[in-house]
């Protein structure tokens, strides 16, 4: 065998070897996805593919984590020190890229850039470098793309497949809350002779900050309340279900309003730490003396419609939680002359807008009551629910909603 011969079959030999070398590592790899081999896993075995099977002495690998940033997750003799501009100067590429010299600064320790695409989005990039005037470079480069393309996809579904989890678990949380939340808020109110009660409740998602309640002394005294509390979702609606727990021990302990209100807050601020407020409004009425005495804690200035006059329910404090101790609080006291509608709401009704842009505002609701006093408080609120539903016409609630009308005869 001459000289020429000898050199074609030990090419032959290397080429079959690196063959065989990455069949294996591309069934060591398979198996252990199938496996489902954690993502350090998967980082490990790339890292150790790249260097000792393929010689590779520098390497950086980005992929994307749950919160959608870039994430260097694997690297050889890579110091992780301006990664940020790395990352803007490999997400101008979208395919295979060899780095010239003139290049950026940043990619001159580098040979070839690998970006891997789900679609038209970028998931994966890995950035090579010692590869350069290798042996048969072409075959290795294609071989450590098409790994570089099984590893990144992999990290990529556990990704999705974590989010999917966490999505099911916090629907699930979500559901429980609404559960709790749908058991807070009276699904019947009371209707007597001499007073009503009837409420809506909107919330902007499954669970919302919002709350109203009704408390009856006997049967000519009552109380009602409305708040609403800070933030949004699972926290809102556990503190609503802790706000709506100190109003049924408290308000029976102190029968004037000033006292519960301060002890109310108090006790929200022991677990808020001022973190969350919660605007309220309670009314307490006496019917036999058709007098109402109330504290405005920072809320929406209900509406009192009384003898074709309209009042706004102002008096009271700041909001509760907001400070260990009220600065100043002042309970209101009115006497009530004749038939009276108190239309108390939360601001996700006056901040609702149409397609025009235009807001729900205090006009278009006051002039809502005086059309309206004469109904009954079920006939009242299936009327605004209606006007407000026409004039929100397609657009969505931007915020929770809660309305209590109360009717004094």
């Amino acid at each position: 065998m001459n000289t020429r011969d000898l050199a074609i079959l030990e090419k032959l030999e290397k080429e079959l070897s690196l063959k065989e070398l990455q069949i294996k590592s591309l069934l060591t790899i398979t198996q252990a996805i199938n496996d489902n081999i954690s993502a350090e896993g998967l980082y490990g075995m790339y890292q150790n593919f790249l260097s000792w099977d393929m010689g590779i002495t520098i390497m950086a690998l980005f992929v994307k984590d749950q919160n959608q940033q870039w994430e260097n997750v694997s690297n050889i003799n890579y110091t992780k020190t301006g990664s940020k501009k790395l990352i803007a100067e490999l997400l101008k590429f979208d395919r295979l890229h060899t780095i010239k010299e003139g290049s950026p600064e940043i990619l001159q320790s580098f040979d070839i850039i690998i970006p891997v695409f789900h679609k038209k989005d970028p998931i994966a990039y890995s950035i090579i470098g010692g590869i350069r005037n290798r042996e048969d470079l072409y075959n290795k480069i294609q071989f450590i793309t098409t790994i570089t393309n099984i590893v990144a996809v992999a990290l990529e579904n556990k990704r999705l497949f974590k989010r999917k989890i966490e999505q099911e678990r916090l629907n699930k949380e979500i559901e429980v809350a609404s559960d709790v939340q749908k058991m807070l808020i009276p699904e019947n109110f009371p209707s007597y002779p001499n007073y009503q009660l009837a409420g809506i409740y909107k919330p902007h998602s499954n669970i919302g900050g919002d709350y109203l309640d009704y408390i009856e002394f006997d049967k000519n005294k009552f109380a009602f309340c409305i708040a609403d509390i800070s933030g949004k979702g699972v926290p809102a609606a556990l503190l609503m279900a802790n706000f709506q727990a100190m109003i049924q021990s408290l308000i029976y302990q102190y029968r004037d309003l000033e006292t519960f209100v301060l002890a109310l807050n108090e006790a929200v601020f022991r677990i808020t730490k001022s973190d969350k407020f919660i605007t309220f409004f309670i009314a307490q009425i006496d019917v036999k003396k058709s007098t109402l005495r109330y504290i405005n804690a920072g809320h929406y200035p209900p509406i009192l419609y009384n003898n074709e006059k309209i009042r706004r329910l102002k008096s009271g404090c700041t909001v509760i939680g907001a400070f260990d101790k009220l600065p100043s609080i002042e309970e209101e006291k009115i006497d009530l002359n004749g038939e009276t509608l108190i239309l108390s709401f939360t601001d996700g009704l006056a901040d609702l807008r149409n397609a025009e842009d235009e807001f729900f505002e205090d006009d278009k609701i006051e002039s809502f009551v005086r059309k309206n006093a004469k109904h009954t408080v079920d006939e009242f609120n299936d009327k605004l629910l209606e006007e407000i539903n026409s004039f929100k016409g397609d657009s969505t609630y931007v915020d929770d909603i809660a309305i209590l009308t109360c009717k004094i005869k």
